[in-house]
């Protein structure tokens, strides 16, 4: 299933994207892959966003206390070798993954059709594009401590959404 195909549908996704411009200078190309190196992926420019989520649904997807997405233009993202396989998480959601490895790769939801939301541990250079902050910051474990001074927000960042507060829990 297509993500023109999960916006057709009208489903919507569980809380787990983050839209928040990316404040960093643009480079020409961003690769990325999987474990087993069987799903390889590139895509052009800066993404439209780099975020921590906290939400329940993407700790489970990626068996983490949080899982870090880029946010891509489907437009400006494309595999380089074999597709991953997709798995309906939940109405709305797909969640990419190498069918030979298990890695996650990546995040499609019917609220953001034009886009495809990667994880960011399977990008060549981990240090290209850091967080901008964290979303999903109510559903957080409470044993994991994230002591940067990044942006927290309740849900996404979207649609003009404030931050509840930069920076840990006091």
């Amino acid at each position: 299933m297509q993500n023109s195909q999960l916006a057709q549908e009208g489903s919507l996704p569980l809380n787990c994207n983050m839209p928040l411009p990316v404040e960093v200078t643009p480079v020409s190309t961003t690769r990325g892959r999987c474990q087993c190196r069987a799903i390889e992926y590139a895509f052009e420019g800066a993404p439209k966003w780099v975020m921590h989520c906290h939400c329940a649904s993407c700790r489970r997807a990626v068996s983490s206390p949080l899982a870090t997405y880029i946010g891509v233009r489907l437009a400006q993202f494309r595999y380089l070798k074999a597709e991953p396989a997709a798995y309906a998480s939940s109405a709305g959601v797909l969640r990419y993954f190498c069918p030979t490895c298990g890695t996650p790769i990546a995040y499609a939801g019917a609220n953001w059709p034009d886009e495809l939301h990667l994880l960011h541990g399977t990008l060549e250079d981990p240090t290209q594009w850091p967080p901008t902050g964290h979303a999903y910051v109510s559903e957080q474990v409470p044993w994991f401590d994230v002591s940067d001074q990044l942006p927290r927000y309740h849900a996404t960042a979207g649609k003009g959404a404030k931050p509840l507060r930069n920076g840990p829990r006091s």
